[in-house]
C-alpha cells in the first residue's frame, strides 16, 4: 500500500469510526493537533472519543492531496471539507492538513496529523 492509499484508509476509518482499522493505521505514539483549537490528542484519546460518539465524522472530502516520500517517511498534504458532530453539535469546516507517515513492519503508520482551518471567505 502506498501513503496516499493509507491516507484514504485513515479518512474512511474516521467516517466509519472503525476502531480496529484506526488502531492499525495509527502508530502507538500518534499525536493529532486538533483543527478546532490546536490541542494535542493522543491515539488513545482519539479512539476513546470516537468510541463514545463524543466526535462523529459524517463526511470528509480530501482534495489536492499529494505525497512527498523520504525513504521510510511520507508527508501527505492536502485540503479537506468535513462535516462532523462534536458532543452532538454539528459543524462543518474546510482545512489544510499535514499527515506524517512512517513505514513500520511493511505498513504505513500515521504518526502525526495537523489541520489548519480555512476560514470562510466573506463576500
Amino acid at each position: 500500500m502506498n501513503p496516499l492509499a493509507a491516507d484514504a484508509n485513515f479518512f474512511n476509518a474516521l467516517i466509519k469510526a472503525d476502531l480496529p482499522a484506526l488502531d492499525r493505521i495509527l502508530a502507538d505514539d500518534f499525536v493529532l493537533i486538533d483543527v478546532m483549537g490546536g490541542s494535542e490528542i493522543s491515539k488513545t484519546a482519539l479512539l476513546a472519543a470516537l468510541d463514545s460518539n463524543q466526535v462523529k465524522f459524517e463526511a470528509i472530502e480530501p482534495t489536492e492531496n499529494r505525497v512527498r516520500l523520504y525513504h521510510t517517511t511520507a508527508i501527505v498534504t492536502g485540503r479537506t471539507q468535513m462535516q462532523a458532530r462534536l458532543a452532538g453539535n454539528p459543524f462543518g469546516l474546510s482545512s489544510r492538513y499535514t499527515h506524517v507517515y512512517v513505514e513500520q513492519e511493511g505498513e504505513w503508520r500515521l504518526v502525526t496529523a495537523q489541520g489548519t482551518q480555512i476560514p470562510p471567505v466573506l463576500v
